[in-house]
């Protein structure tokens, strides 16, 4: 299959193996800012679907009787069903195909179900989704799998990136399915993360063969067009070159990418675009990803073929990520049999101990004083913005962006991290080019009056919905007076809405120029925390000029 959806599933709940969601009267929009993620939903229930689904308790070549749908495609419909003559469930894939079809097309259809379920048949890997049968029925194919409970790693990246841990060892797992495709003369074609599964007791599953090119085979693609994911595409198969090997493993290296750093490094708005950068955009390096597995990903998005390393220099680099050396900690050895148990010190031995005694009661100070300033998390920088007159702690590997400057709104910069999900931004209205008269007064008028704006008109330059709930407080800034807001709302978007916090510190100088810092992250989720901090760290890191 080429399409690019796939429906999210609880902890135990059987994956839709990279199918879209069943049909609902209002199924939620697209995820904002990924042009190719479609909304996940969570699997209904065994008990509902079966009244919703048509179709649900038919009995498929007179042994798997399907029970509700897991999800659907351009290419067919997946259900979960019961193998009624052994007793367990099962998968199965049922073909669709649009009436109005040719014969001929319909045909190719049929004939690539087959090829998917020849291809994973022919694979005898642990991360292989493991296909049962093949039932015919009125001529089409009908393909039965295992039933793999957990969800994809398209769905997990939804809610955050992967430690470089975790994602070696998941691309250790994709790596060894590869090889068996490879040494079987398979080719998957359509490597993301969408297709790679996350099932129970740590197990990965690479699915979806539906477009597998299999050494000897004619080749099999809709007319007029190419076949898999944008984004995850290799160059050389854009060119429309023949593919390899390689062009497989480039695409493990985007997956790799996108899940230690949060997207795509060619991802754009629409498909040419997105096939314009994987032919000559050079991602950015990986910032998350360190060592090994830096050097993996780096290796593999070569865009010539023949640059990239083999499967066993991967595996190796994998393996070194995913088991890194342990650090060994200082043993202290508890002196006995009447030793003198006092701690002696030379000159150097007291210098050191003068040393630790000054950092730690300097520690102490900044804790009590201010538990973020100080110095900054480890990952931090300062970045001195001259046009700003002030200095802004963000972590090293956000980007910075100039946001178009507009009438009245002052001097402004912004450093979001890679998935989108937290952005830092500082902005400057200086009493000199105040010509609308925008600034409040203090901080705490500028604050309330940005409070009122937000309650009464729903119009604040973010695009937020109405009413959003505020908590406006009173505070501090190198003695002097300042203020602080934090503004829970719903994204404006009516299918999906989705919470979000702003943290926004504001301070109005002697001069009468007015400061405002604001950080935006997810309102709920994994990111909520990590916002927070980030929010935290920030705003007690604030270096204003002159102050």
């Amino acid at each position: 299959m080429s399409n690019n959806g796939g429906a999210r599933a609880g902890a135990d709940e059987p994956t839709s193996f990279a199918l879209q969601p069943p049909h609902q009267p209002n199924p939620p929009a697209p995820v904002p800012g990924n042009p190719y993620a479609t909304p996940t939903q969570v699997v209904p229930s065994q008990s509902a679907a079966t009244v919703q689904d048509p179709g649900a308790g038919r009995l498929i070549a007179g042994r798997y009787r399907l029970i509700a749908k897991l999800g659907h495609g351009g290419m067919g419909t997946v259900w979960r069903a019961k193998d009624e003559t052994v007793d367990r469930e099962v998968a199965v894939k049922e073909p669709r195909v649009p009436e109005h079809l040719p014969e001929r097309e319909r045909s190719n259809v049929f004939e690539r179900m087959r090829r998917e379920a020849r291809a994973a048949a022919r694979l005898d890997h642990p991360a292989v989704v493991d296909v049962h049968d093949v039932a015919v029925v009125e001529g089409q194919p009908w393909i039965v799998m295992e039933l793999v409970r957990g969800r994809s790693l398209g769905d997990a990246l939804q809610e955050g990136t992967l430690s470089a841990r975790e994602a070696a060892r998941i691309g250790l797992e994709v790596l060894g399915a590869l090889e068996a495709a490879h040494a079987a003369g398979i080719l998957h074609r359509d490597v993301k993360p969408d297709n790679v599964l996350l099932g129970r007791y740590d197990r990965v599953v690479l699915t979806d063969f539906g477009i597998a090119q299999i050494e000897g085979e004619t080749n099999l693609t809709d007319t007029g067009g190419f076949v898999g994911s944008p984004e995850y595409i290799a160059p050389e198969r854009v060119l429309g070159q023949r593919p390899g090997p390689a062009s497989d493993l480039w695409s493990l290296g985007v997956v790799l990418y996108a899940a230690t750093e949060g997207v795509s490094p060619f991802r754009r708005s629409n498909t040419p675009a997105t096939l314009q950068s994987v032919l000559n955009a050079a991602p950015a390096p990986p910032a998350s990803a360190q060592g090994p597995l830096a050097e993996a990903i780096t290796g593999l998005l070569h865009k010539d073929p023949a640059r990239r390393p083999d499967a066993a220099r991967v595996r190796a680099l994998l393996e070194a990520a995913a088991n890194p050396p342990a650090v060994q900690a200082t043993q202290i050895v508890p002196m006995t049999g009447g030793q003198d148990r006092r701690l002696r010190f030379g000159r150097k031995g007291w210098a050191g101990l003068g040393a630790v005694v000054v950092a730690a009661a300097v520690t102490a100070y900044l804790v009590l004083a201010n538990p973020f300033a100080g110095p900054l998390p480890e990952g931090w920088t300062t970045r001195q913005e001259k046009d700003l007159a002030a200095s802004l702690a963000v972590p090293g590997d956000y980007q910075r962006t100039l946001p178009d400057r507009q009438p009245d709104q002052g001097h402004g910069v912004r450093y979001t991290d890679w998935s989108g999900s937290i952005w830092i931004g500082l902005t400057l209205e200086k009493k000199s080019e105040d010509t609308g008269r925008t600034i409040a007064g203090s901080a705490a008028a500028e604050m309330y009056d940005d409070d009122t704006g937000f309650k009464d008109t729903g119009s604040y330059t973010l695009d937020m919905p109405e009413n959003p709930k505020t908590a406006p407080k009173d505070t501090t800034y190198r003695g002097k007076k300042a203020a602080e807001n934090t503004v829970k709302y719903f994204t404006d978007d009516t299918e999906n809405p989705r919470p979000r916090e702003l943290r926004i510190f504001y301070y109005r100088t002697s001069g009468g120029d007015m400061y405002k810092l604001t950080v935006s992250y997810p309102g709920k989720g994994d990111f909520t925390k990590r916002g927070q901090e980030v929010a935290d760290t920030a705003i007690a890191n604030l270096d204003i000029d002159g102050t």
